[in-house]
């Protein structure tokens, strides 16, 4: 087991390593001049090479790149060429509505996918199952933009219940104000991706009650529904957890529409923001803490699998 969790770590460490090469390198070929970008449209070339001296842009790539990943290294990810804040410092901030958005969208696909996919998988043939299926097939289809839109119609409008947009001012010193505004965006993702993962546990399922252990102990006298879950759901947990890291990346890219469509603010919506301004040290920042994040999740939960699987 120690064996396979440092092979898994260093796996992650050089697929982090790669992907900070490939960010660092996609955001130099993109269009535009970040110096005359900041020293706008009246500034003299003279200001413009000066603003290029001043953030290192005239190095070569190669030292453009070591210099930053040296303090990434460091834990120093940069600082914003606008606000002066540190990249670390704007994100802790901002996390603060991402992380739970992420936490509830994942609770809400849970509580979704898990017993509505069993439920479909049991009533297999019959019309409430095949509904369940053709709905989570045609859910798994549907745009976020538009479920939120639709949430929202439904929800804020019609009836009233929820906050349509925004995030209090004092933050989570509104409890109760911050949850209501999360509530909606973390249910549009937690639909969609519900919906994906209801067909996962349905298939699960599916397998695990056509397994020899799940007829064996309904031919000892419990009921098959008795026996899969007795005997076969343990078996569907492990599938469930596999898949979790794919569920996760899912909910990360989903925040970032969902935090543009809410007018939440959190990473998402600082990334597009900060990209739009070609605020490299940022961008660059938040994209490396996003995939390290998706990284370190996969990593865990193949961790966690290979601890709970008996074989």
């Amino acid at each position: 087991m120690i064996r396979y969790a440092l092979t898994r770590g260093a796996l992650l460490l050089l697929g982090l390593f790669v992907a900070s090469a490939l960010i660092f390198l996609t955001l130099r070929v993109l269009p535009g001049d970040v110096a005359q970008q900041i020293a706008g449209t009246n500034g003299t070339p003279e200001q413009v090479a000066a603003i290029r001296e001043n953030l290192g842009l005239n190095a070569p790539l190669w030292a453009q790149y070591t210099d930053w990943i040296g303090g990434v290294f460091r834990g120093d990810l940069g600082t914003s060429l606008y606000t002066g804040l540190t990249v670390t410092a704007e994100l802790a901030e901002k996390a603060r509505v991402t992380v739970p958005l992420g936490i509830l969208s994942l609770v809400f696909a849970l509580a979704l996918s898990i017993p509505l996919g069993v439920l479909s998988a049991l009533r297999r043939g019959r019309a409430d199952g095949t509904a369940l299926s053709v709905g989570a097939q045609a859910l798994a289809a549907v745009p976020v933009v538009w479920a939120g839109m639709m949430l929202v119609v439904v929800f804020a409008v019609w009836l009233g219940w929820l906050p349509a947009q925004g995030f209090p001012r004092g933050g989570w010193s509104q409890p109760l104000d911050a949850f209501r505004a999360l509530v909606l965006p973390a249910l549009t993702i937690g639909v969609i991706e519900g919906a994906m993962l209801l067909r996962f546990v349905r298939s699960a399922t599916l397998q695990a009650i056509g397994q020899d252990y799940v007829r064996t102990a309904a031919a000892k006298g419990l009921t098959r529904n008795a026996a899969l879950i007795r005997h076969g759901l343990p078996n569907v947990g492990l599938s469930v957890i596999s898949v979790l890291g794919l569920q996760v990346a899912g909910i990360v890219v989903g925040a970032v529409i969902i935090e543009q469509l809410f007018r939440l603010p959190g990473i998402g919506r600082m990334l597009v923001a900060d990209v739009d301004a070609r605020d490299l040290p940022m961008v660059q920042g938040e994209l490396l803490i996003l995939t390290g994040f998706v990284l370190l999740v996969g990593f865990l939960v193949d961790i966690v699998h290979r601890l709970l699987d008996p074989r």
